[in-house]
């Protein structure tokens, strides 16, 4: 698996799984505990989540995949990366507190490696990253970051006391969605903080890009797969596809093993432009 580092010295994996969307319905629990499972026995180690998702639901799926996987030594608490993100309206200095041990109750561990701000509020920043520092000092995490911030929000972050020590930022990034090239991704690769691109396959539409597909049969991949490894050619960036289906899995695994040539990254340059000027910052 290939490694990104954070800015303090850790590395942790190149592809995590997302689970948006997850612990929403009661008659897909089974199922998705058991892909869960799946993705720990396949070799997966960084897990992203977010007490928004299935407000808390997902953590709870988590949770029990997560409880068999340690009962049975199938995978160690050390050996995985967690994280989670918290509502912007629990933000506040106390409110971070609460809303992180509930995050922890669900997914039945004692602490988070990330904790992320899920997208800027109406609490002041100052107030969040005091919450987050007392959070590192009672042990509850070990890093923290932010979720959806644009270049201006990075840069009056790390003005802040204590603002600089921001381990990651999560955004919308694939190769439809390329905005962030512009000035968040060279921003966070000057400072070595890694860029976590969640909906990277665009929620399936790139799996059935036509023109992905012909450069997918080159490697006898598949179209998803090639825009998953174009994102691992890009420095100091993290990916979290969602899947549920085995299969899925284990091509989004094979996915960062999968070399694109000069050629190849020039072509799809020419598909999907890079930006030559700021755009606003791609949510979902």
């Amino acid at each position: 698996m290939r490694k990104v580092m954070l800015p303090h010295g850790e590395e942790v994996p190149a592809l995590g799984l997302g689970t948006w969307r997850m612990g929403e319905r009661a008659d897909q629990h089974g199922r998705e505990v058991a892909a869960l499972r799946t993705a720990l026995d396949l070799g997966y180690r960084l897990i992203d989540t977010a007490e928004m998702y299935g407000e808390g639901g997902a953590e709870r799926v988590i949770g029990e995949a997560l409880a068999g996987a340690l009962r049975t030594g199938a995978v160690a608490r050390e050996a995985l990366f967690l994280v989670s993100k918290v509502y912007p309206h629990h933000a506040d200095a106390q409110g971070v507190q609460a809303a992180c041990e509930r995050s922890l109750q669900r997914l039945g561990v004692d602490s988070l490696d990330l904790y992320l701000l899920h997208w800027r509020g109406g609490v002041p920043l100052a107030e969040t990253v005091a919450g987050f520092e007392r959070l590192q000092q009672r042990g509850l995490i070990r890093r923290w970051g932010v979720s959806n911030f644009d270049g201006d929000d990075l840069a009056e972050l790390a003005l802040l006391p204590g603002g600089a020590a921001c381990s990651a930022n999560q955004v919308y990034y694939s190769l439809s969605q390329r905005g962030v090239e512009f000035d968040v991704a060279p921003w966070q690769r000057a400072r070595g903080m890694p860029l976590i691109a969640y909906s990277p396959i665009d929620q399936g539409a790139l799996a059935a890009h036509p023109s992905l597909r012909v450069l997918a049969e080159r490697h006898g991949a598949q179209p998803a797969q090639i825009a998953l490894a174009w994102l691992f050619a890009r420095p100091g960036t993290i990916a979290i596809p969602k899947a549920v289906r085995e299969a899925h899995l284990r091509e989004n695994l094979a996915a960062a093993d999968l070399v694109l040539a000069a050629d190849e990254l020039a072509m799809l340059d020419r598909l999907f432009p890079p930006p030559q000027r700021k755009q606003p910052l791609a949510i979902l």
